[in-house]
């Protein structure tokens, strides 16, 4: 081929790269910092799906028992139950054990109510030979004077009417004691039946159980019983770069998506959380820097139900402006 025709074909060919080099850089520049496509005018970010205050891990109570080992006997739940706030869904195996530290203690503040009421019926019959002793010293110290009676007589009546004066009084310190130990053992039977009590694991909060941590037969670790989550209310928690966090206001409106959702999801920015850390969501664009600097951002979504088995989802979401 001619010279002259070769120069037109290689210049229109080096015109077509450098468009080809251009439309890929602006395509490039159109792209978050993390992968997630930019909002014109807005803020974009990746980000995950959490109920709200996240998945919380409920644990057996800390009785002296549980410290040192619970396990679980029965397990009244399994994942994906609703349960409401207050309900039982754990009894860990030492209920046993106090279910007969109940019996007991039940025994015992019968036996101080019987205790309590022969001690009063001693009073009652203390008390009166008391009264009778007192009249009869009176008696005799009146015949004395009258000459009817003598000086030793009456001074016997005198000594027996304090001798049961004394008794009486005994009596009725002892009716005391009585009544202070049937107190002791209802305080005792309460302990125990607040122990029992909590062997039972209860949901401390209307919810979903999203996943069973122990089995019945299987010891309580750190990890807890049960994961559960307030799913009737759902968040996308968006990793906002710190550049950016400038631009999002409580209040604004969002877009979530994900291939794992079968449509864009709308929600509304409702906090800015107080604190920049290194980012946990990763995305595809191997030139975004893996030390990236975000804040939080919490967007409420309008339709928690979507998302409500899908909790630690990656999403990409767009505030707007």
């Amino acid at each position: 081929m001619p010279n002259g025709r070769r120069r037109p074909l290689l210049i229109a060919s080096s015109a077509a790269f450098a468009v080809l080099i251009v439309a890929h850089v602006g395509t490039a520049y159109s792209a978050g910092e993390g992968g997630a496509p930019a909002a014109r005018g807005g803020v974009s970010a990746l980000g995950r799906i959490e109920p709200e205050h996240g998945l919380i891990r409920v644990g057996s109570s800390s009785t002296p028992t549980a410290v040192s080992g619970a396990v679980v006997r029965e397990l009244l739940v399994e994942a994906g139950a609703d349960v409401r706030r207050g309900q039982v869904i754990a009894v860990m195996d030492n209920a046993h054990e106090l279910e007969s530290s109940i019996a007991v203690a039940s025994a015992q503040l019968t036996a101080a109510e019987r205790q309590a009421e022969a001690a009063s019926s001693r009073v009652d019959e203390a008390c009166a030979l008391s009264d009778v002793a007192g009249r009869t010293s009176v008696r005799r110290t009146d015949l004395m004077r009258k000459g009817l009676a003598s000086k030793e007589e009456a001074d016997q009546a005198a000594g027996d009417a304090k001798a049961r004066n004394a008794s009486c009084a005994a009596a009725r310190t002892a009716a005391v004691a009585a009544k202070s130990e049937i107190a002791v053992a209802k305080a005792e039977l309460a302990r125990r039946e607040s122990d029992l009590d909590r062997t039972r694991i209860r949901a401390p909060m209307d919810g979903r159980v999203i996943e069973v941590m122990a089995r019945p037969g299987e010891l309580v670790t750190t990890q807890g019983v049960v994961e559960m989550a307030n799913v009737a209310k759902m968040y996308a928690i968006a990793e906002v770069y710190e550049t950016d966090v400038r631009r999002v206001r409580v209040g604004q409106k969002a877009t979530v998506t994900s291939r794992a959702l079968e449509a864009p999801l709308s929600g509304t920015v409702e906090r800015i959380r107080q604190k920049v850390q290194k980012q946990d969501e990763e995305g595809t664009d191997p030139a975004a820097s893996k030390d990236a600097r975000i804040v939080e951002v919490e967007v409420l979504l309008d339709n928690p139900a979507a998302v409500a088995a899908l909790s630690n989802l990656q999403v990409e979401v767009v505030i707007r402006p």
